[in-house]
């Protein structure tokens, strides 16, 4: 952490920001009230200003997904859905908010329900955040008593309201369509776009789709301004970030530093170098759905663009770092029998390449693999990526076929040895 954190803040003199009294007494609210006083055009625009790209992996700035909403019809509710229904492999940031810091959320809600003009929203929790779910149930009541949710929020001619939704624990339902059709009491499978949710989401009503550490940050933009949020982040990239770092470091956790922390300096001096003093091996920079990156690729700042640039994505910015001595067959085979599991069948490229991959990454780790399952690991990639609904197919594929390519030698060892040539971490 750093000496200015937004959303890794401790609480003040007024106690647990957990608790309405305690997030008052530091400062909360005071980003709604300032918004209240803009009209909803002119809030988007300052969240355009303050270029606050959604936290949830792809990267897609908030307030231009809030301007596809097409105006009030008088038709029915217009809903602002959160996903949190943090599932993705190596990414522990928004249950932090969601436990520690969940008036923040709950103000990033209203503030963006009357810049798109909302009227309901869910947060839509992963259903084994079970104490997480009390909490919030009971912050969300506090926060209608005191009049930020319900009926003229503020004595304002705006009225919204927030939900929680439990999820089951489908790591498909994390896609933002599948969600809505979970919410809907259908099962998690994605959806055909077009038509998007803006403008036919939930219950064929316009609906925001964003992520809690997204939504978090709203507040701080209206608090700070949109060019001193900007000034938090890269040009680009505006606003802080949290990053979590997971696997052979010597201080995992999570950190937060300004939009375009390099990625090297990260896990060398704030997480204390890798763990036993081992040589780096590799680092999956943003959730077991990201390429990995060798030692020599990881000198770059963490933003969206520039991760892109150097073959991976910044995703959800939970970095796992690998050390040697790790089996990289292993990585690949624990990475596609996840997406295989979590596969919702719909598409064919993804139910049968999925398991396919996983059996024959299997094989190979059982050491009756073959010289020619390499290139047909390539092939099955190649069938999944962009050829399913959603970007499940793509998150299985993305990251095998990295780790083939990258770590090829070590592929062919364990196939020609029929054994694993690396010790055990």
């Amino acid at each position: 952490m750093n000496a200015t954190n937004h959303l890794l803040r401790t609480a003040g003199a007024g106690g647990d920001l957990a608790s309405l009294a305690g997030y008052r007494a530091g400062g909360g609210f005071k980003g709604l009230r300032k918004a209240l006083l803009m009209s909803p055009g002119d809030a988007v625009e300052t969240v355009k200003k303050a270029s606050l790209r959604g936290r949830g992996g792809a990267g897609f700035p908030a307030g231009m997904k809030w301007s596809f909403v097409p105006p009030p019809d008088g038709a029915g509710d217009r809903y602002l859905v959160v996903n949190a229904d943090e599932g993705e492999p190596g990414t522990f940031k928004d249950r932090h908010i969601l436990s520690r810091d969940p008036f923040r959320l709950i103000e990033g809600c209203v503030i963006a329900a009357w810049a798109a003009r909302l009227t309901r929203g869910f947060i839509y929790v992963r259903g084994e955040f079970r104490q997480i779910i009390r909490d919030l149930e009971r912050a969300l009541e506090a926060a209608r008593r005191a009049g930020y949710l319900g009926s003229r929020v503020l004595g304002k001619d705006f009225s919204f309201d927030l939900h929680v939704h439990p999820g089951a624990g489908a790591y498909i339902c994390g896609e933002e369509s599948a969600l809505l059709e979970s919410i809907e009491g259908k099962p998690g499978r994605p959806r055909l776009k077009p038509p998007f949710p803006a403008v036919r989401g939930l219950f064929g009503r316009p609906t925001v789709i964003n992520n809690v550490e997204t939504l978090a940050l709203v507040p701080l933009v209206f608090e700070l301004g949109p060019e001193a949020f900007l000034g938090l982040g890269a040009e680009r990239d505006g606003g802080p970030k949290l990053y979590g770092v997971s696997g052979h470091v010597k201080r995992p956790g999570l950190y937060e530093f300004p939009m375009g922390k390099n990625l090297r300096e990260l896990i060398y001096e704030d997480c204390g170098g890798i763990l036993g003093d081992r040589a780096l091996k590799g680092v999956i920079p943003g959730g077991s759905s990201c390429p990995i990156l060798l030692p020599g690729e990881i000198d770059l700042p963490l933003t969206f663009d520039s991760v892109a640039r150097a073959g991976s994505m910044m995703g959800t910015a939970g970095a796992i770092v690998i050390a040697e001595g790790t089996c990289m067959v292993q990585v690949a085979l624990r990475i596609a029998r996840f997406y295989a599991h979590e596969s919702c069948g719909q598409c064919t490229p993804c139910r049968e390449g999925c398991g396919w991959m996983a059996r024959t990454l299997a094989r190979i780790e059982a050491g009756s693999g073959q010289p020619e399952h390499l290139d047909l690991l390539l092939e099955l990639c190649d069938q999944i990526q962009g050829h399913t609904i959603c970007a499940l197919g793509d998150a299985a594929a993305m990251p095998v076929r990295a780790l083939v390519k990258k770590y090829r030698e070590e592929f062919i060892r364990h196939i020609a040895e029929g054994r694993c040539p690396a010790a055990s971490p």
